[in-house]
């Protein structure tokens, strides 16, 4: 897997694609050698499935043998979709008496209910981990705060909140786990992020219905 670094683009999901906002992503020098001599280049892009049309800027250190990413902020990493995404499901789980009305209000036919609370949990269970490490990362900002999506938007002000943890954090994005930080677990000998693999075909759609 390429490492992935933060692309800072201020556009949304659609606003990278129609823009093609990978088009604008530089990456002056090689990260393991900022001092040249490794033939660092382009690498070309790849591409993610979702948002459909978005593509990826990456580069190749043929020295180290790694190849690095730019990842816009809009998108989850190592993960499909966006952070906003992501977020509303979260968020229609804490408000919801259970991960299974909220999977219910989410998914569409021909979607079974098992396999939306499936995607749902898939979902919910690296976010609310990671929470809980970015409130003691922040305690500036976030100290005696509830490591939840609707305790941090009342705290920092924001929705989506997210994207903003994401510049907040953004010293600490290598170490922090997905879909917000760019740490791969299974590098480390951990699992994918989100514990499993998509088992419920398409996803539902981004909302109620």
């Amino acid at each position: 897997m390429p490492v992935q670094l933060r692309f800072e683009t201020g556009l949304t999901g659609a606003e990278y694609v129609t823009r093609e906002g990978w088009r604008l992503a530089r990456l002056a020098s090689c990260p393991l050698h900022p001092h040249g001599g490794c033939d660092f280049a382009s690498h070309g892009t790849y591409e993610r499935r979702d948002p459909p049309g978005t593509h990826i800027a990456r580069w190749y250190c043929p020295q180290g043998h790694r190849t690095f990413s730019l990842l816009p902020d809009h998108l989850a990493a190592r993960f499909p979709g966006t952070l906003v995404e992501i977020e509303q499901v979260v968020a229609t789980v804490e408000q919801a008496r259970s991960v299974e009305a909220a999977a219910d209000a989410l998914r569409r036919d021909p979607v079974t209910l098992p396999s939306a609370v499936r995607w749902v949990r898939r979902r919910v269970a690296p976010v609310r981990a990671l929470l809980t490490i970015v409130v003691g990362l922040l305690p500036q900002v976030l100290l005696g705060c509830v490591p939840t999506i609707t305790a941090l938007r009342a705290r920092l002000g924001c929705t989506p909140v997210l994207l903003a943890l994401r510049e907040l954090t953004q010293v600490h994005l290598q170490a922090l786990p997905c879909p917000l930080g760019f740490h791969d677990l299974r590098r480390a000998g951990g699992e994918r992020c989100g514990g499993f693999q998509q088992r419920m075909g398409p996803d539902p759609p981004r909302g109620g219905g």
